[in-house]
């Protein structure tokens, strides 16, 4: 079978190397998943104390969609919220979802952390 020139590499070596990166790559994440998240599980899952469930937003109603919004909601030692940075979802959603999550209180703690919130709308 011919080689094939491209650019003065040949497309078979090419492919290689990347097989070989893609190779590399998947087993380096395999072997270290754990450096992905940025809190120890003691820290992540304070206890909520007042969960304020969000408006369903009338136009979604009237298009009767349905959908979800992640957040990361970052959360003061005496458990009241200081920020909320949505993460994803439906755009028709964010601004009830943030609005909500404002008002949602933890359980007080030894220092601020960062909670992972994920709410979902349906009709």
């Amino acid at each position: 079978m011919p080689k094939v020139v491209f650019s003065g590499l040949r497309v078979t070596n090419m492919k290689n190397s990347i097989a070989v990166a893609l190779f590399v790559l998947t087993t380096l994440l395999v072997l270290f998943p754990g450096h992905a998240s940025a809190q120890q599980p003691s820290e992540a899952m304070r206890k909520i104390v007042t969960r304020v469930p969000p408006q369903y937003p009338s136009l979604a109603r009237s298009m009767n969609v349905q959908g979800t919004v992640k957040a990361d909601v970052l959360v003061a030692p005496n458990g009241t919220v200081k920020s909320v940075e949505v993460k994803g979802g439906h755009p028709l959603f964010v601004q009830a979802a943030q609005n909500a999550l404002r008002e949602w209180r933890w359980e007080p703690a030894a220092h601020e952390t960062d909670e992972i919130v994920e709410l979902r709308f349906t009709p």
